[in-house]
């Protein structure tokens, strides 16, 4: 295959032009008494001969991914899975390393070169590079356990060795949110990255203090200044304070964001619209008529997981106003005092005629965090590009309300808004469902309880990064959780037994997330994912060692025993001479085997066919850098198999989260069109057998 070749051509030459860089420097720096810096030369040639070490053992590993990783992409047109992911965070610390060696090399006789700043990012990326070969070693027993093709091993058994999840509680990953920070990601977004783990580290340090949310603004504005200055120090706090930090903690975090600067610089940077409302429905039964049979219906019941029938709170977004929706019916239902105004106060506003089309949209925030407000700004830009009203839903998050409370209320308000259509500025002839991270896997989960009650299914849905296996189950993409700031391993597993109704006790790792809590939905697949599926396949990897690919020499030395703290499981062995670098502070991941994660309505991945059978088409759109990436490609294999029609398109140098970061890059802005354009799509669908109707496009 072509792909990989080229790729095979673009790693050699990488990894050659690091061996040359580090040679000049070590070449220029070795002989310190040549240079007014002899201590820093020292440092810059240890770190230059370590990072030769590291290029000349990674590179047999890089060649033996690169043959083979195109089995596990979705298609031949859609090069993306987590082994192709990690090659690609790997080279790119690579080119970072070899731009900033030539700038050394080039420069270090300059008036104005800062010999002390260049020492140290080169020693950080040192430390990033050091431990992103941990990450591809574990990544290399993946691939030797599982079958080909398959990107997660799910055991069923859902036994952790303790030692294991302290060799990865243990690893150091403060190199990756200094001076490193998102280096794997567009360079657009990563001013926006800095800002987030600032804030994070600097509200840290007030947390807990008795404060108006204004006075912890301001006192967080005078301490931020140290860590913008000293970027170990604020990696060093981030990591301490995503392993040791609890959700209630992130969920502050979150809501002090979304209340203040980045909501107001979203509507600054969004389209105005004309209708955006909220409203509340009351919890009352609801009929529909049966798909099968219209004259038949059904009843559906106001959600009551928890504790009883309770109101679902919703936002209408319209980028113009349209009939119904300035009804004083519909103004009934608002939430807002006083009620917004309608549109007999606006007589020189046009009403447009109702749209044919209806988009529901479900936000992310990893079921524990964030709004339809936080997500506004993207869904405005929708409004005004596809011409169509928009309903999001505000539903109860976690961990005050788990599973399946979100699911009832977002089922509920999908019932309605088939219902009440007329309201909304709508015919409802096409209903596209939308969401992203958490609201991905509950746009998939409100189409099977559609299908399972028998009523209507939505026409398609365009679902973002897609939360789709809340397992203990290791892929390789999920392994970015070790270096991810958005998404953080510690904030997987809050966010997942948050949302399975574990998430009050009291020993859990900590959250850590810094960006978006959407990043944080997805994360609910677990920290305890992928460690616990890495363990199971590997125990037998001694037994079955002939049926291993031939590995080179040094990959199967064991490493030396360690200290009783950093015991680890034996098939987990680094080569020898090798070992990744330790964090100061241990990250205690207690993972979760609890039976509700596999319910197919928490983990649509392990549906069996017969309740995805019957889903409408599903577009995944999946960044090449989430975490979650393993899970659509799977997710997507899946449905294929069975014959249910589905897309899945991978975006280059974003991470999870990125509707989020809309206005922060052109990359994202365009990732942000490819959505749009596949709920497009499913509008403009033309379904077999129905009438061609005059025209689907609506008005504007």
């Amino acid at each position: 295959m072509s792909h990989s070749h080229d790729s095979d051509m673009d790693y050699k030459v990488v990894f050659a032009a690091v061996q040359t860089v580090c040679e000049d420097n070590i070449n220029i720096f070795c002989d310190t008494s040549d240079t007014p810096f002899g201590h820093v030369a020292q440092r810059l040639v240890k770190s230059m001969i370590e990072i030769q070490e590291h290029g000349q053992a990674l590179e047999p590993i890089v060649a033996s991914f690169t043959a083979v990783f195109h089995h596990y992409d979705f298609d031949a047109q859609t090069p993306g899975n987590g082994y192709r992911t990690l090659v690609k965070v790997l080279l790119s610390c690579l080119m970072h390393i070899a731009s900033k060696g030539r700038y050394i090399a080039s420069n270090y006789n300059g008036a104005f070169f800062r010999a002390d700043h260049n020492a140290s990012e080169i020693e950080s990326y040192c430390s990033a590079l050091c431990q992103l070969r941990a990450l591809l070693h574990l990544a290399q027993r993946l691939l030797n356990n599982n079958d080909v093709g398959t990107l997660y091993s799910t055991q069923e058994d859902g036994e952790l060795s303790e030692r294991f999840v302290q060799e990865y509680s243990s690893m150091h990953k403060a190199c990756f949110y200094g001076r490193c920070l998102g280096f794997q990601f567009s360079p657009a977004l990563r001013p926006f990255l800095q800002t987030i783990v600032i804030s994070v580290v600097t509200y840290g340090d007030t947390y807990g203090k008795q404060q108006s949310g204004l006075g912890l603004a301001a006192l967080s504005l005078l301490t931020s200044g140290k860590y913008v200055l000293d970027p170990e120090l604020r990696g060093a706090v981030f990591e301490r304070i995503t392993q040791n930090l609890d959700l209630q903690f992130w969920k502050s975090f979150w809501n002090l964001t979304e209340s203040g600067l980045i909501t107001g610089f979203n509507r600054i940077a969004s389209y105005p619209v004309q209708v955006n409302v909220t409203l509340t429905l009351p919890p009352v039964p609801l009929r529909l008529p049966l798909a099968s049979d219209p004259s038949l219906s059904v009843t559906v019941q106001p959600p009551i997981a928890h504790w009883g029938p309770g109101p679902v709170h919703l936002r209408l977004i319209s980028y113009e106003l349209r009939e119904g929706q300035g009804s004083e019916e519909l103004l009934s239902f608002s939430r807002e005092d006083p009620p917004p105004i309608s549109a007999g106060q606006l007589p020189w506003v046009q009403k447009q005629p109702r749209s044919p089309w209806l988009l529901i949209h479900f936000h992310g925030g990893g079921f524990v965090s964030q709004t339809s407000k936080s997500h506004e700004n993207y869904l405005r830009t929708w409004s005004k590009e596809l011409g169509v009203p928009i309903l999001s839903v505000d539903y109860t998050l976690s961990p005050e309300a788990p599973f399946p409370r979100a699911l009832e209320e977002c089922f509920y308000a999908y019932c309605w808004a088939l219902n009440n259509c007329h309201l909304l500025g709508s015919t409802a002839e096409r209903v596209c469902l939308a969401g992203d991270s958490a609201g991905g896997n509950l746009c998939i989960t409100v189409s099977m309880k559609a299908l399972s009650n028998g009523i209507r299914v939505p026409d398609g849905m365009m679902v973002a990064y897609p939360a789709t296996l809340l397992t203990t189950d290791a892929s390789p993409s999920r392994l970015l959780t070790l270096i991810d700031p958005l998404l953080p391993l510690g904030v997987l597993a809050k966010c997942l037994n948050a949302y399975a109704g574990g998430a009050l006790q009291t020993m859990q790792p900590t959250v850590g997330s810094s960006s978006l809590s959407v990043l944080l939905s997805d994360l609910t697949q677990g920290a305890s994912n992928w460690i616990q599926s890495f363990l199971d396949p590997m125990r037998a990897t001694d037994g079955n060692r002939s049926l291993s690919p031939p590995q080179s020499n040094n990959e199967t030395h064991r490493a030396p025993a360690r200290t009783s703290s950093q015991t680890m499981s034996p098939s987990c062995h680094y080569p020898e001479g090798f070992e990744p670098r330790r964090s100061n502070s241990l990250a205690f991941v207690h993972p979760t085997a609890c039976p509700i994660f596999r319910n197919p309505f928490v983990s649509p991945g392990l549906a069996p066919s017969n309740m995805l059978k019957g889903l409408p088409p599903i577009h995944i759109v999946a960044p090449a850098l989430d975490a979650l990436l393993d899970d659509s490609v799977m997710f997507a294999k899946k449905l294929r198999a069975m014959g249910q029609p589905v897309s899945l398109t991978v975006v280059e140098d974003l991470p999870h989260g990125f509707l989020s970061l809309l206005q922060f890059s052109k990359e994202t802005v365009f990732a942000s069109t490819i959505c749009a354009e596949k709920i497009r799509e499913v509008f403009e669908r033309e379904i077999p057998g129905l009438r061609k109707r005059p025209s689907t496009k609506p008005s504007g």
